[in-house]
């Protein structure tokens, strides 16, 4: 580019100048190492239970990525709408492989997973529960979407912070009706088919509220210990919800049940501002989406007077 163009003297070429004469650098997409290192710093894998299966599932290092998707589920679906919009790394909360498999044939859904994803050039990574525990987590979102203060965890994580860990409980700046709680509830998830189940006095009064983005009916002792008046989880099985009703003091915590898929969306846009934010402030640029696919598994359902 010649001087004339750009403004720039020979004195500010050898730095004699006094101006501020540097180009600023443009943005670079990043590989897919950098971009690893980016999610390991807001959700390490050292949070990740001892069951779990996190990180990359598919996906070269070395590959550039400049366009990134979240989902919830790593669907065929899913996997298309990636593809489709090119992004070359598809971030999704629940595992692909969770369990050991012997053959990644096309010949069935996840084997097809896998060959989409590395015949198109598509890495896909997974933060589970890693995701749920960190600070920022699917937990915590869910907490701050209800306007839960002071909050801390149901569990605390044995490899990280005091304040990271399954599950959260806080409390409601004001006490409310567990139905218009219910309410706030069904009001800020998107619209599944289940909707919201509840169980307890639509009139009772309410204010320690409990949650675990996903299914958490393995944390009612941790319920109980922190004196939630309510708990908002997800896929609540009948004989455990049963026996938390029965065994419940006062009829506290209330239950409300959700769906699986909706509870963990809400994590979606803000952990893709995050990872934004950090690749931003390391120089690089990439595109950053939340995926439009609705993997819920429920299409409709019944119920009695249409309620």
């Amino acid at each position: 580019m010649e001087s004339a163009d750009t403004g720039v003297t020979d004195a500010d070429r050898d730095g004699t100048g006094s101006g501020d004469s540097a180009e600023e650098e443009t943005p670079l997409a990043p590989t897919l190492g950098q971009v690893l290192l980016a999610v390991e710093e807001l959700w390490p894998e050292s949070l990740a239970e001892n069951w779990d299966e996190v990180g990359l599932v598919a996906g070269h290092p070395a590959a550039s990525v400049s366009k990134v998707m979240f989902a919830v589920d790593p669907t065929l679906a899913v996997i298309d709408e990636a593809v489709e919009w090119g992004a070359e790394l598809l971030i999704t909360h629940h595992p692909l492989l969770l369990k050991g498999v012997t053959s990644v044939a096309a010949t069935t859904a996840k084997g097809q997973a896998i060959h989409r994803l590395i015949e198109s050039g598509t890495a896909l990574l997974t933060v589970h529960t890693n995701g749920d525990s960190a600070v920022g987590g699917v937990s915590d979102v869910l907490a701050d979407a209800l306007g839960l203060e002071d909050v801390a965890p149901l569990t605390v994580a044995a490899n990280g912070l005091p304040e990271e860990g399954i599950g959260r409980v806080g409390d409601l700046a004001d006490v409310m009706s567990l139905g218009d709680f219910a309410a706030r509830v069904f009001g800020i998830l998107p619209s599944v088919a289940g909707g919201v189940r509840v169980s307890g006095d639509k009139d009772g009064l309410v204010r320690r509220i409990a949650v675990c983005g996903g299914a958490g009916d393995s944390l009612f002792d941790e319920v109980r210990a922190s004196n939630a008046d309510v708990y908002v989880t997800a896929d609540l099985r009948h004989h455990p919800a049963s026996e938390a009703r029965e065994s419940a003091a006062n009829g506290r915590p209330y239950l409300i049940d959700v769906s699986h898929f909706a509870s963990e969306w809400l994590w979606l846009p803000a952990a893709a501002s995050a990872l934004g934010n950090v690749l931003s402030d390391q120089g690089h640029d990439v595109e950053i989406r939340v995926s439009n696919t609705n993997s819920d598994p429920w299409d409709f359902i019944l119920t009695p007077g249409g309620r």
